[in-house]
């Protein structure tokens, strides 16, 4: 007995047509970047297109043709294979797929929502945080120390600056109020 064509959600529907919709949705999302559909099926579907796209990073031609059998459509995956191949998910690890919310649907209240290809690069985890966190303890001691040095030398030159404009200012108004007269007259 296969037990393991009894998984996933069931959306509604018999099995045929549960495998048929997911399909479906795999191939215009593939095809497109980007469709909009309910959330329990792009939750649903999610898993099915995470695996074709690591059978196209993989590249090999069983993986070629497991996709094939899946998606139905040769171009398709060749299309997918060559974004792949070109590095397309090249440092992803999973989770190529986004789900963005869009609200409700008017008729009966279903969860609608944009389901994308996820193009960009993964921004690589920094590693050995512990070791940060043990040399940036004693760090802040020293750099306080250092900050409020230069706070204070910041803040005598603010004085002194603010000190000579004052200085210049009522010259520059005696100037201005001599002028003042001899402008009028």
């Amino acid at each position: 007995m296969r037990h393991y064509e009894k998984k996933g959600m069931k959306l509604g529907t018999d099995s045929a047509h549960t495998r048929a919709m997911k399909k479906s949705l795999a191939q215009a999302l593939l095809t497109n970047d980007r469709i909009k559909t309910t959330e329990a099926r792009a939750k649903a579907t999610r898993g099915y297109v995470d695996r074709i796209i690591t059978w196209a990073k993989r590249g090999d031609l069983h993986s070629r043709r497991l996709a094939i059998a899946k998606l139905g459509d040769k171009e398709l995956v060749r299309e997918v294979f060559e974004k792949a191949a070109q590095g397309m998910w090249q440092d992803r690890n999973g989770g190529y797929t986004r789900i963005y919310k869009l609200g409700k649907r008017k008729g009966d209240n279903a969860t609608i929502v944009i389901w994308e290809l996820i193009n960009e690069s993964v921004a690589p985890k920094e590693e050995k945080k512990a070791e940060e966190k043990k040399e940036a303890a004693p760090a802040p001691a020293e750099d306080k120390a250092e900050e409020t040095a230069e706070e204070s030398a910041e803040a005598e030159e603010a004085v002194e600056e603010t000190a000579e404009e004052v200085a210049e200012e009522p010259a520059e108004t005696a100037e201005e109020a001599a002028e003042e007269p001899a402008k009028e007259a």
